[in-house]
Formats: C-alpha cells, structure tokens, sequence
C-alpha cells in the first residue's frame, strides 16, 4: 500500500508541472519547481525540524520515508530547509551541494534500505578509502554500507578475543587473489615478508562509524558463516571438521562459542540494526562423513546437511534477536528452513527475495545481472580484467525491483543494493573506476519513484565532478558500448533454418532453443543475455538449408570468460551434405589461443562446392561452450 500511495503522489506532482528532466540532481527528486532568479547557495534563512505544518504534510508517507523527507527552498536570499527529522534535513543539505538554480524541492525515498557492499577480503580496502568513498556515496543518498569483511582471502576486522584472525587469517601469499588462488591459497603471518593483507583496527571502525553518522550511512558488517571461512579454520583448525576445511563445523560446540565471541565484539562495536552473517555457498562437502555434524544431525532430528546449515543459522539468529539485533543473510539463507526473523538478501535472481517475502519475511534486491557492478561495465575486451560478465550503467538503472513483484508483497520489500567483490580487483583505484557512475544508478532506482529519460546526462554531469575531486572514474564520453552482432544481427543463407541438435545445450543458457543458432540475433558482451546458447558437451549441430545451396563459409563465434569457466573449443568442423545421410569433411579452424582470457573469437571455415545439410562440430575442451549463432554463406 505504501507505494501506491508514493506511485500517486508522483503522478500527481508530475501532473502539476514537475520538471525533473532538467534538474540537475541524483538521485531525482519527487516534485521540482523552479524559479527565477540566481541562487544564494551558501546563506542558511530558516530551518525547521519536527514543526507541525511539515508533519501534516508527509503524513501520508510510510515512516521511513516521513523520516528522510525534506522541503528545500533555494532563492536569491538563501535556503529553507524543512524536515521531520535531522535525517531529512541532512537529505536536503545533499540535495542542495548539486542544486544550481533557484528552486522549491519536496522530496523523500521510494525505499528505506539503499545499499552499496564492498568486498574488502578478497582485496583489502583501508579506512581512508573507505572513508573516500562514503563521502561520494552519501552525495547521492546511499544510506548503508555493506562491508564484506570476512571470506576465504583475508580476515579484515580485529577481534581481541581472538587475535588469529589477523595475526595470521589476515596475511596470504600472493598480493592479488589470483595469484593467491594459483598459489594454493597459502597463509602467512602478520609481519613476514611475504605477506600481503591488512584489517581494520577498532579504532579505524570507530572512526568509519563517525563519517556514518554525519554522513547519514549506516555501516552493515558481514561475518561470513558457516562457509567462506578457510581463513579461520586455518587460523584455529579445530573449528572445522577435519584439516584443511574450507568451512566451519556446525556440529561442534567450539563453533558456536567462537561465533558468538566474534558477534559479541562485532555488537558492542557496530550499532546497525542488521548484522549480516553471510551463509551463502557453502558446500557442505565434510558435513556428510564428519562424526560431529552427524551426531548434531541425530540428535537434532535434521534429515539433510541443509537443514544442518538452517539449525546454525536459526541458532545465530536467536543469539543476535537477543541482543536486539536482526539477523541478515544471502538467500541461501533460505535452503532447510528459514530463520523465524530474518531478512534475505536476493543475490541468485530475485525468485528469493520474493520466495522470502511470500513467508512473511522482509527483503532486500541485489540480483547479480543488475546489482553486481564487479562485471564490466563496457566492452570487456578493452576494460580491465573483471569477473567475466557486462553490465552496463544502463542495464543498471533499468531495474525497477518492484517489477516482478506482487503488490500485496511490496511493504516487505526494504530496498536495493549494488555490490563490489573484488576478486578481480586488485587496486584501490581500480575499485572507484567500477563504482563510478553504476552506483549513482541504483541510488537514484533505489531513492526516485520513476525512471528519468535524462540520467545519463545528469550522471555524466555529477561523474565529472567526482573525477575533478580526485576520484578514479569510468569515463562516459569514451564509452564503446554493446558489441556490433548484438545491435546489427546476421544475415545468412541458414537464417530460420531448422537445425537438429545431437547433444542438447545447457537448460539454464538455453537463449531461443532449437532456433538460436540461426535465428539471426548476435550475442552481446554477457553470457547471460538470451543469445548465447551454452554447452556443458561438445556442440554437434545439423543445419537443413531445405535445398542445395553454393557454400562459400560456415563459421560461429565462440565466447573465452575464464572466470565462470566458459573457454574456446580446441577446434570446429565442418561436414557437408547433400542427402543428409554420407557427410564430407569440409573443413576445419583451429584455436590458436595460448593463454584464455577475456575473448569473443569467431572459427570460420573457407569452402566450395554445394550442399544442404551442413554438421558443425566444436569439441568442448574444459567446461563452458558458448556460441551465438552459426553463419553460413
């Protein structure tokens, strides 16, 4: 109901001449009206918090929303502030560092969670960046930030109870996560020559926590459990079930009382309302052979490992509900059984969220083709090495997270988030470069009502303006966008022809089935655009061209991401036919590719002579084949 109400309102206030098209302001605001005159930035006139008139004003917001809202005057004289709350009045003084005319602003939030998450264990981020990059996302209304402080690669907050976790679980080989990974994924000590890492001291926290407050931005920390956790169980072995475990044993008691210890020192420290626990991917693998799960499993009456996860998730989550904390976790959190109170975090698609929200449980979106601004944001090929996917600033700000949900559903929906894992991200201004502008997407999706046809150009505007202070940004005005077969297609002899597959493709990249290989769409930059048809078998395809036809080529790109584990095929064939039944070896391309990267290369073949029935043959060579779609000319 309560975004109902908000869609109305906005509807009515566009009605009434809002011209937010050409207000220069991220994220857009509910209503605008300009006026005459130049602005006197820098003179405060009046300020009013908490009066009546304003109250009486928003008293059809929901309370979130009523606490952040705001009325901002600017004339030739000075600004006006009004506001319920010291938050609201701390919105319009954001909204008033990019205003540029005079103006009359009322504003407030479509969502009260609007997020960004920085990974800082894969790649640690120390308190001056961090305290960077609050600054620029509180510009835009960003009111939490998810850190991600604990994983496989590095321990990042000093807990005193048990100071392993960054004297030891802090410090690796290798000072990028690759070649950490290729290394083994070896430890080291704090102090030693090889090692690489760092952490947060409390003091750096406390002062992280100050920036928040005056900055408007709740801090979220995340401990990562049961899984992720190789890093303490190297650091304190007997937490998991046997040597060189990559996850924490739920069946002993040790891991209890070293979660809560942690969560202790992580409550007295942080004062957010969520603390996220993570418990996503783990793979459970040593719970099945390992005695103590099992005698947890026997005497708990859990008939599976995942209801094994959900007991330490549902213990954890009591333990936290009793310190006046909710607990918050990724949707895996949702496998065996969800906590009673907790709060999912969508990442795998949005069928989570919504799974949860149909259960009585709150959400947030952050599903990975939209949200997860690690992948690149433009041509891959010419950007720096990233997690293997495209997702444009466009692709970004297209996401309405209220889209695919039912409406009774839609107060359960706290918010948005956009997240940052740096596996591939080694430098501190390689991090700023995919932050910015994407984030500044998800803040306006997160914060306006509706999408603007002009946020590109405001956003261009407000970029610019980062760089001119110092920050590393991704340069709008350079921007190469999708690849030409995605925008312009194929046009072949085989176009709508029916093809005959003799092993199936992959069910999760099926794009059009049967017809994609000729149905003329090239695939784009992302593996997961709908276009690219994937293979975990070899490609063995048959082309009916329905008639004898002059052949001169057959050729198909294939897709190298390494990341995900998509790689090229060692060699294509071509077989013709004119009955369908004898096939005649035409040819054949090879990879001449040494190394795997990042790479979209097309295998064709040369021929001569006729046929109508034309075999392509792609061995697959390691996991993922991905091809858009066969050529025949």
């Amino acid at each position: 109901m309560k975004h109902t109400v908000v869609a109305i309102f906005c509807a009515l206030a566009l009605s009434l001449g809002v011209r937010a098209q050409v207000f220069p302001v991220i994220p857009a605001p509910v209503q605008v009206s300009e006026t005459e005159g130049t602005p006197n930035l820098t003179r405060e006139l009046s300020r009013k918090i908490g009066k009546s008139a304003f109250a009486r004003k928003t008293a059809f917001l929901p309370a979130f929303a009523r606490e952040e809202a705001y009325l901002l005057t600017v004339t030739p004289k000075g600004y006006r502030i009004e506001a319920n709350t010291e938050t609201g009045c701390l919105r319009a003084l954001q909204t008033l560092s990019q205003v540029d005319r005079c103006c009359t602003v009322f504003d407030y939030p479509r969502f009260a969670y609007r997020g960004f998450m920085l990974d800082i264990s894969r790649h640690f981020r120390d308190k001056d960046f961090i305290l960077k990059q609050m600054e620029a996302l509180a510009s835009v209304k960003i009111n939490q930030l998810h850190l991600h402080l604990t994983d496989d690669a590095g321990w990042r907050l000093r807990i005193d109870r048990y100071p392993k976790l960054t004297t030891e679980a802090a410090w690796r080989i290798g000072s990028s996560w690759q070649e950490w990974q290729n290394g083994g994924c070896r430890y080291s000590h704090e102090g030693a020559p090889e090692a690489s890492g760092g952490y947060l001291t409390k003091a750096d926290v406390r002062e992280i926590l100050l920036a928040g407050e005056r900055l408007g931005i709740t801090v979220v920390p995340e401990i990562e459990m049961p899984g992720h956790s190789r890093e303490v169980v190297f650091a304190y072995p007997e937490l998991g079930c046997k040597e060189g475990s990559a996850e924490l044993c739920p069946g002993k008691e040790a891991t209890f009382t070293f979660l809560e210890g942690v969560l202790d020192e992580v409550m007295d420290l942080f004062p957010s309302e969520y603390i996220h626990i993570g418990g996503d991917e783990a793979s459970k693998r040593d719970w099945h052979t390992c005695p103590d799960c099992q005698a947890r499993m026997k005497a708990e009456g859990l008939s599976s490992v995942e209801e094994l996860q959900s007991y330490l998730v549902k213990r954890i989550e009591r333990y936290l509900n009793a310190h006046g904390r909710k607990l918050l976790g990724w949707d895996e959190i949702l496998e065996g059984g969800l906590s009673p109170n907790a709060t999912v975090m969508s990442w795998r698609g949005t069928e989570g969220g919504i799974q949860a929200m149909k259960e009585g449980h709150e959400a947030i979106m952050t599903p990975g083709d939209y949200c997860y601004i690690n992948n690149a944001q433009d041509a891959p090929l010419y950007e720096p090495l990233g997690q293997g996917g495209f997702l444009s600033l466009d692709t970004v700000y297209s996401y309405d997270p209220l889209a695919d949900i039912p409406e009774e559903l839609h107060p359960l929906l706290l918010g948005l988030q956009a997240n940052l894992w740096h596996e591939y991200i080694p430098r501190p201004e390689h991090t700023e470069y995919m932050m910015y502008p994407r984030v500044a997407a998800t803040a306006e999706r997160a914060w306006s009502p509706v999408a603007h046809a002009d946020f590109r150009e405001r956003v261009s505007a407000w970029n610019e303006n980062l760089a001119s202070k110092g920050y590393k940004v991704f340069d709008l005005r350079k921007e190469r966008g999708e690849r030409e077969a995605y925008k312009h297609g194929y046009d072949h002899l085989a176009l709508g022809k029916p093809v005959t597959y003799a092993k199936p493709w992959h069910g999760k990249y099926a794009a059009a089935g049967a017809a994609s290989l000729t149905d003329g769409l090239g695939g784009g930059w992302a593996y997961k655009d709908d276009r690219w048809q994937g293979f975990l078998s070899d490609v063995d395809v048959t082309i009916d061209l329905e008639s004898l036809q002059d052949i001169h080529y057959v050729g198909a790109t294939f897709m190298c991401v390494p990341g995900p584990g998509i790689y090229l095929p060692e060699k294509v064939e071509v077989w013709v036919s004119a009955d369908g039944k004898a096939f005649t070896k035409a040819g054949e391309a090879f990879n001449e590719m040494k190394e795997p990267v990042i790479s979209y290369i097309l295998f064709g073949v040369p021929l001569s002579g006729r046929a109508r029935y034309i075999r392509f043959f792609a061995p697959r060579s390691k996991e993922w084949l991905f091809v858009d779609e066969i050529v025949v000319k």
